[in-house]
Formats: C-alpha cells, sequence, structure tokens
C-alpha cells in the first residue's frame, strides 16, 4: 500500500475517534476508542497513566487558583496542563512548575511513566522523600525538583540517560553521594542553596559531558579535587558560599572552555595558581571574602575577556594586572581590602566600559589626575583607603552617571573643580581626609540627590554656604575638622530628613540657629570644638530622635535648658569647656554621663560623681517666696470646699423632709422668691394649659411620689454638663412639677424619627452623642458617691441642644447604690428599650475600668 493512503486512513480514523469521544453516550470511553485508531497504542498502559495522576492530583492541595482544572477524566490526558505525549500517546512530559500547590508524592507511581523523558515539579512546595520509585524513569533526561523542600533518594543515581538535573532550593542534606558518577551524559548540575555536606567527591571528575556546574550556597567543606580538571567542557563552575579550604588546585587550567569561576566566601588560601592564565575564554572571576595571599601572576593578564573580576577581601600583594581591560570590556572591578601597591593599571584609564571600580582600602599610589580616564558609564568609584596624590581632575565632571565619588583617606591636594556641580545624580561624595583647599563652592547645591556629603578633615577655609540647606535630599553631612568660619547656616534646618550633622572642629562662631531643631530625625549633632556662644536654644526638645549630642569646646552660657528631660531617646551627651551653669538635666543621658562630659564648665552641680551638689540657691528661694502663697490659697480652698459639701448635704436632708410634707405651696429654686416664683410660672403657663405642652412623660401614672421624689434627689446630687440641669422643683397638693433647663434640640427619639434631620445628622454628631450619653453615665456610676443607676436611658431621654450637646434627663426610675449591695439592678424603665438599663452599672464597670 502507497503512504498516501495509509496517511489518508489515519486521518479518517483520528476524526472517527473525536467525533466519537464527543458523544455523551461514550464520552467516557475515549481511552479505547482513541487507541483503537492506532495500532501500537497500549489502552492498559494509557489507564495507568491517567489513574497515577488523578490519584496524585487528590493527595494536592491549592493555595489560591483551582487545582489543574483541565485534569479530569472526560478528555484525552494529552490535552492536560502540562502534559506532552508522543506521537503514540504516551505520556513523555510533565511540566507543572509554579502552580499554587503544595503536597507531596507519596502517590506519585513513577513506574507507571516508563516513556517519561521530562519531569518538571519545580517550585511547587513539595515536601517529604522523592519514592524510589523514581529510579524506573530509565528514559528521563531532563529532572527539575527545584524550590521545593525534598529530600533524595539514593536511586537518583540510577536515571543514567539524565542530562539535566535541577535540585536546588530544597533541603538537600549530607553528602553528595559518589554514585553522581553514573550520569555520565548530565550537562547540568544544580545542587545549589541545599545543606550539602561533606566534600565534593573526586568522582564528580567522571562527569565529562557537564557544562554547567552549580554547588554554591551549601555546607560543603574540604578541598576542590583535582579531577574537576577533567571537565573539559565545563562552562560554568559555581561552588562559593560554601566551607571549601586550600588552594586552588593548578587542574583548574586545563578547563580552557570556562566563561565563569566563582570561589567566593569559602576558606580558600594560598596562591592563584599560574595556569589559570590558560583560562582565555573567562568572561566572570570570583575570588573575594577568602584566605587568598601572595602576588597575582603575571599570566593574569592573557586574561583579556573578562568583564567582571572581583578579588576583594582576601591578603593579595604586589601590583594589579597592568593589561587587565586590554581588550577594553571590562565592567566590574572590585579589588578592596587587600595589599595591594602600585599605581592602578594604566589599562583602566581608557577602559570607557567601566560601570564599577572599588580600588579602595589598599596601599596604591600615583597620581589620580593621571590615572583616570573618560567614562561615560560609570556609576560607582571607591579609591578611599590609598595613597593617591594630585588634584582632582575638571574631567571628573563628565561622569554624568555617577552615584558614588568616594575618594577619602588619601592625600589628594588643591581646590574643588567646579565641575562637580555637573554630577546630576550623585548620592555620595566623600572627599574627607585629604589636603584639599579652598572654599565650599555653592554649586554643590546643584547636586540635588545627594544624600551623603563628607567633606570631614581636609584644609577647607571660608563660610558654610547657606545654599547646602536647599539641598532636602541630605542625611549625612559632615564638614567637620577644617577651618571654616563665620555662623551656622539656618537654612541647614531644611534639611529635614539629616541624620548626622558633625561641623566639629571648625571657627565657627555666634549663636546656635534655633532652625536645627526642625531637624526631628536627627540622630548625631557634634558642633564641638567651635566659638560658639549663646545659650542651648530651648527648642531642642524637638529633637525626640536625637541619641549624639556633643556640645563640648564652645563658649555656650547660661543653664542647659530643662527641655532635656524630655528627650527620653539621648543617650550620649558632652557639654564639656563651656561657661554653663545651673543644675543639670533630669534625663538618662545626663546620669549616665561621667564627670568628663560636664567638666570644665562655669557652675554646673547635679547627681553625676565627681560634679558638686546643687545648694539651695536665691531663685530656689524666690520659687518657695511663689509656691507658699499657692500652698496656703489651695488650702483654704479645700477647707471652703469640705465646708460647702457639709451644707449641701444639710440642704438636701431639709429639701426630703420638705418632699414629706404636705404643707401648703412648697417651692424651691436656687436664688429666687419660691412664692413670687411660682405665681410667675402658675401665670405664664395659664395654669399649665395642654397648649404650652412640648411633650409628656410617665408621671401621673405609677408611683408618682416615688418617682418625683427620685428625680430630684438624683438631680441635688448631679453637676454634669451632659446631665439636665435641675433650676427648681414645687410639691403642693395643687400643682407639684419640676423646672428644667430649656433644650432647643429636642429629644434623640424625634430627631431620627425625622428623615429630613436624621440626614443631617452625621456620623461626628452620632460619635458625640454616644460619647455624651458614656460620660454621663461613667460620672454617675463612679463620681458620685452613692453611685446613681438611670435605669431608663432611651432615646426620648436623650435632650439635645442646638450643638447637639446631649442632655441626660427623667431620673424618675433612678436608683442610688448601696456601698455593700450587689451592682445589678431590677428591670425598670421604658420596656422595648431596656439595653442601658439591665446591667447598667456592670457594664460601665467592665467599659470605663
Amino acid at each position: 500500500m502507497s503512504p498516501l493512503p495509509i496517511l489518508l486512513l489515519r486521518a479518517i480514523l483520528a476524526l472517527i475517534s473525536v467525533l466519537a469521544t464527543s458523544h455523551p453516550l461514550v464520552r467516557h470511553s475515549y481511552v479505547i476508542a482513541s487507541s483503537s485508531s492506532i495500532g501500537n497504542y497500549d489502552r492498559t498502559a494509557a489507564r495507568g497513566e491517567v489513574e497515577a495522576l488523578l490519584k496524585w492530583k487528590s493527595s494536592l492541595k491549592g493555595q489560591g487558583r483551582p487545582l489543574l482544572p483541565s485534569w479530569n477524566a472526560t478528555i484525552p490526558s494529552c490535552s492536560w496542563v502540562g502534559i506532552s505525549c508522543d506521537s503514540s500517546r504516551r505520556i513523555v512530559s510533565l511540566n507543572i512548575s509554579g502552580y499554587d500547590l503544595y503536597g507531596t508524592l507519596r502517590n506519585f507511581d513513577f513506574s507507571s511513566f516508563p516513556d517519561m523523558t521530562t519531569l518538571v515539579l519545580a517550585n511547587i512546595s513539595l515536601s517529604g522523600t522523592i519514592p524510589p520509585s523514581i529510579g524506573n524513569l530509565s528514559e528521563l533526561n531532563h529532572l527539575d525538583f527545584s524550590q521545593n523542600h525534598l529530600s533524595v533518594p539514593r536511586e537518583i543515581g540510577k536515571l543514567e540517560s539524565l542530562t539535566v538535573l535541577q535540585l536546588l532550593g530544597n533541603k538537600l542534606s549530607g553528602h553528595i553521594p559518589s554514585t553522581i558518577s553514573n550520569l555520565s551524559k548530565l550537562s547540568v548540575l544544580y545542587l545549589y542553596e541545599n545543606q550539602l555536606t561533606g566534600s565534593v567527591p573526586s568522582e564528580i571528575g567522571k562527569l565529562e559531558s557537564l557544562i554547567e556546574l552549580a554547588l554554591y550556597d551549601n555546607k560543603l567543606s574540604g578541598h576542590i579535587p583535582s579531577t574537576i580538571g577533567n571537565l573539559s567542557k565545563l562552562s560554568e563552575l559555581y561552588l562559593y558560599k560554601n566551607q571549601l579550604i586550600g588552594s586552588v588546585p593548578s587542574e583548574i587550567g586545563k578547563l580552557e572552555s570556562l566563561t565563569k569561576l566563582a570561589l567566593y566566601d569559602n576558606k580558600l588560601s594560598g596562591h592563584i595558581p599560574s595556569t589559570i592564565g590558560n583560562l582565555s575564554k573567562l568572561e566572570v572571576l570570583s575570588l573575594f571574602t577568602n584566605l587568598f595571599s601572595g602576588s597575582l601572576p603575571v599570566e593574569m593578564n592573557n586574561l583579556t575577556q573578562l568583564t567582571n573580576l572581583q578579588l576583594g577581601d582576601n591578603n593579595f600583594t604586589g601590583n594589579l594586572p597592568p593589561d587587565v581591560c586590554r581588550d577594553g570590556v571590562l565592567v566590574n572591578i572590585s579589588v578592596a581590602f587587600n595589599f595591594f601597591t602600585g599605581p592602578i593599571p594604566r589599562s583602566l584609564k581608557n577602559c570607557s566600559t567601566l560601570f564599577r571600580v572599588r580600588l579602595d582600602y589598599n596601599q596604591l599610589t600615583g597620581d589620580i589626575s593621571d590615572a583616570l580616564g573618560t567614562y561615560p558609564n560609570l556609576y560607582y568609584l571607591d579609591l578611599s583607603y590609598n595613597e593617591l596624590h594630585g588634584m582632582l581632575p575638571a574631567r571628573i565632571g563628565q561622569y554624568n552617571n555617577l552615584t558614588l565619588l568616594r575618594i577619602s583617606n588619601n592625600k589628594i591636594s588643591g581646590a574643588l573643580p567646579s565641575e562637580l556641580e555637573n554630577m546630576k545624580r550623585l548620592n555620595v561624595l566623600d572627599l574627607s581626609t585629604n589636603h584639599i583647599s579652598g572654599g565650599i563652592t555653592k554649586d554643590l547645591a546643584k547636586l540635588k540627590k545627594l544624600f551623603e556629603l563628607s567633606l570631614e578633615n581636609n584644609e577647607l577655609t571660608g563660610s558654610i554656604p547657606p545654599e547646602i540647606g536647599t539641598i532636602l535630599t541630605l542625611r549625612n553631612l559632615s564638614l567637620s575638622k577644617n577651618r571654616l568660619v563665620g555662623h551656622i547656616p539656618k537654612q541647614l534646618g531644611n534639611c529635614i530628613d539629616l541624620l548626622s550633622l558633625n561641623l566639629s572642629g571648625n571657627e565657627l562662631h555666634d549663636s546656635i540657629p534655633v532652625e536645627i531643631s526642625n531637624l526631628r530625625s536627627l540622630e548625631i549633632l557634634d558642633l564641638s570644638g567651635n566659638s560658639l556662644v549663646g545659650e542651648i536654644p530651648e527648642q531642642f526638645w524637638r529633637l525626640q530622635s536625637l541619641e549624639t549630642l556633643n556640645l563640648s569646646h564652645n563658649n555656650l552660657s547660661g543653664e542647659i535648658s530643662s527641655t532635656f528631660n524630655d528627650m527620653a531617646g539621648l543617650k550620649t551627651v558632652d557639654v564639656s569647656y563651656n561657661q554653663l551653669e545651673g543644675p543639670i538635666p533630669n534625663s538618662t543621658a545626663f546620669h549616665n554621663a561621667s564627670i568628663d562630659a560636664v567638666r570644665g564648665n562655669k557652675g554646673l552641680c547635679g547627681g553625676i560623681v565627681g560634679l558638686e551638689t546643687c545648694p539651695l540657691e536665691k531663685e530656689d528661694r524666690k520659687l518657695l517666696v511663689i509656691l507658699l502663697p499657692i500652698i496656703a490659697i489651695m488650702l483654704l480652698f479645700m477647707v471652703t470646699l469640705g465646708f460647702w459639701h457639709t451644707m449641701i448635704g444639710r440642704t438636701k436632708r431639709n429639701v426630703e423632709d420638705q418632699l414629706v410634707s404636705t404643707n401648703g405651696n412648697l417651692f424651691a429654686i436656687w436664688s429666687y422668691d419660691g412664692v413670687i416664683m411660682y405665681e410667675n410660672i402658675i401665670e405664664a403657663t395659664e395654669e399649665f394649659d395642654s397648649k404650652y405642652c412640648i411633650g409628656s412623660g410617665a408621671y401621673g401614672k405609677i408611683s408618682w411620689q416615688k418617682a418625683f421624689r427620685s428625680e430630684i434627689r438624683a438631680l441635688i446630687e448631679i453637676r454634669h454638663r451632659n446631665i439636665v440641669k435641675l433650676y427648681g422643683f414645687c410639691s403642693s397638693p395643687r400643682h407639684s412639677f419640676l423646672v428644667y433647663e430649656y433644650l432647643e434640640g429636642g429629644n434623640l427619639e424625634n430627631l431620627l424619627s425625622d428623615r429630613e434631620t436624621a440626614a443631617g445628622f452625621g456620623w461626628l454628631e452620632r460619635r458625640n452623642v454616644a460619647r455624651g450619653v458614656a460620660d454621663a453615665l461613667c460620672y454617675m456610676h463612679h463620681d458620685c458617691s452613692p453611685s446613681i443607676i438611670h435605669r431608663d436611658i432611651s432615646s426620648k431621654n436623650i435632650l439635645l441642644d442646638l450643638e447637639y450637646e446631649v442632655h441626660v434627663s427623667d431620673f424618675g426610675t433612678a436608683r442610688f447604690m448601696k456601698p455593700d449591695s450587689s451592682n445589678c439592678t431590677s428591670f425598670a424603665g421604658t420596656f422595648g428599650y431596656a439595653a442601658p438599663g439591665i446591667g447598667e452599672f456592670c457594664l460601665s464597670v467592665l467599659i470605663v475600668r
């Protein structure tokens, strides 16, 4: 039969299979239907694959989106997310990395997938141990279980077809097994970011197909095996962040395909082998933070393809390779914290590709103006702590992308170049501890992104430009140990994010500007060693973040401000050698200070050892003269208050006695003739005509006389802004009434029942009403003796004035609590609204206390 009919027949059979599986009656028989269309399809194996995957899925859990929604028995497994099949519809690839899943591999039956070549289950929070049955995947060439929490069985060594093995970011522990040598086809081995211990096995040298080897960030120890030189195809070797010891084997020079070598952050020692010069393709060499010593081999000049050279934090000596940037591709060079001597490599001057340069903390020499070239891409330059001399070149202003420039602790001289103003992206400018002279140019204020400006310990003269105060990004400003004169610019108070200000060791005079107190974030302030005069600003209490203050060796006078008492964060203080006097502040910083922090003043006294105790001085006597009359007045007030309280008690008892009596028009009201006021009220209301009625209560119904007495007794006892004021009362056979303060706002019930007024009654007003009621209840419960329980708090009894101020009213059901009685009362008041009445006192105690 010709190939064309065969292909046509297969296409027809495939179409029939698709139509059949879509019919409802045969949808669940898709395996049989589809398998019958291809002669070599193993239906039993297909069912086994589906069942194995569904069983594993059922043991997983999701952290967000649904669990693999396409994984169900109603569609072919080859259409499932992450599944790939071969032409025989057998599963050969499973890749579901990055899904929001978690679980174990306990229910994953690896033996059901004998044809699988790729298995990627990365970053899905799997835990536990990988089942030993993984060793049955004899066709597997790509295995990735990275970023999980798995332990790996020894059977992983049976996967002899593997080319890629990625187990990074798990919890692998123990030694790397020597059986790793069985994986002879491996090209990529990633075991980094685990907890592996022991040494790197020498058998790793048998993996001659290896291109990438990453064992970093483990706990590996011992030597680097010399057999590593057998990995002739190796391009990338990462062994950093371990505990490796010994020297780098000379066999490393056999890895002529190597482009990246990272051995940093170990305990490697000895010299760098000269064979490293054979690595002509090397682009990255990272050896920093080890114990290497000696000179660099001259053969390193052969590494002309280097883009990244990192040798910092070792014990290297001698010169740097002069041709380190011969081909002009070097981007990053960092050799800080060594003992390199000699000049900066000549090839660096024309290395326009440089992005980051760290040559600090060495013993490099030479004229800096000759060593520096033009670097359009330079981002970071640190040459501090060397022996460089000369003047800063004007071309330094062309470093337009520079964010950090440190050349401190050298022998740089001359004036600050005006071209510095062109470095608009500069965050850090540190030229401290040199021999720079001349004035500080106001053009530095154009560096609007500057975080740190350090010009200390130079020979600068003139005054501090007030324009410095316009650099609002400043965090650290140090101009100490120069020859600056004039006053401290008050404009520095605009730098409100400043953390450290050091102007010590100059010749500044005048007083300390009060604007310094605007620096609310300031932690360190050092103005010592100047000629400052006047008093310490009282506004210093605003410096609540201040931890260290040094005002010593000035001519400050007066008393130390008591505002220091409020500076709780102040830890260290020094005010020695001034003209200060009086008692030291009552603060922790002064209490913990030694005599050295206060000595050399005019007359300080206080509790520091070695300091005189403060006598009772004239000012103290003046204070007593003022205080004694005040104390006498207070005592007189207390006596008067006691007498008034006694008289009120007698008045209360007289009122109660009058209530019991039944004589004629008995009327009591504050400061008025009772009879006259009674007649005036009768006349004004036309004997209480109904047309003057604005509301009615419960009086005249049940227990009227008892409620009436309770109302009067309660309100006589009470004086509170949120409780209605009783002006007077009348108890007679003809009329009995109470006279209250008139409240124009009506009661809360009417306000809330009217839709229009309720709409204008906002959350602020509602909160104030709730607070007012709570304040009134708290006063009655806790500030009255005996305590008063209202027992009928309702919206009807909450009256409001025009400002929505609350006035609680209607004390007819109020009860006085006996000190030894229960704090919970029986039901009283308005039915249907009993929440504040039942257990009112108990609730108040809970809330207030």
